[in-house]
């Protein structure tokens, strides 16, 4: 279906607001997928927080114009699904490498991260990136693990000149 100028003109305005605040953009061949896996990726990316959107190039290139992802606007050819990651990073690259493992029609063919382009390969590397609550999970293990290497030396030191006995002894004879 054909869209007039005014519904266009929605389409780029949509996209344009999506990919000014996304973090990373992954553009994939969808050529062949069935309509039932698409409902279901589309199901897929509401829920992790991936936009999803099948758009013509040109106006693809016309909304990411200004943005960080204006470097893709060359690579855009042929029938492409868009996947904007609006929360985490790796979104969009998860989303796309899990149905893809299934659905041999869906080929990643550029990935967007911080104002470069990438090939398809590096949505390997964008599905790796940890979730938020990973990252801060690994935050706070780099931040305990000096007070529990200090904790643990205090008390070899303790236990070394015969100080963990008595202390432990201590408050059962109070």
């Amino acid at each position: 279906m054909a869209l007039n100028l005014s519904q266009k003109q929605e389409v780029v305005a949509e996209l344009a607001e999506v990919a000014a605040k996304a973090h990373s953009l992954v553009a994939a061949e969808y050529a062949g997928t069935t309509v039932s896996q698409m409902t279901e990726m589309r199901k897929k990316a509401r829920q992790s927080g991936v936009f999803l959107k099948v758009v013509k190039n040109t106006l693809a290139a016309r909304a990411v114009a200004g943005t960080e992802f204006e470097v893709v606007k060359d690579a855009l050819v042929g029938p492409l699904l868009y996947a904007f990651s609006t929360e985490e990073p790796g979104a969009a690259g998860r989303l796309i490498k899990e149905f893809a493992k299934t659905n041999d029609k869906l080929k990643p063919k550029v990935v967007s991260i911080e104002g470069k382009l990438f090939d398809a390969k590096h949505v390997d590397v964008l599905a790796s990136l940890p979730t938020r609550e990973e990252a801060l999970a690994m935050l706070a293990r780099v931040l305990a693990e000096p007070v529990t290497m200090f904790a643990r030396a205090v008390k070899a030191v303790a236990d070394k000149q015969g100080g963990g006995e008595v202390a432990a002894e201590a408050p059962a004879e109070a």
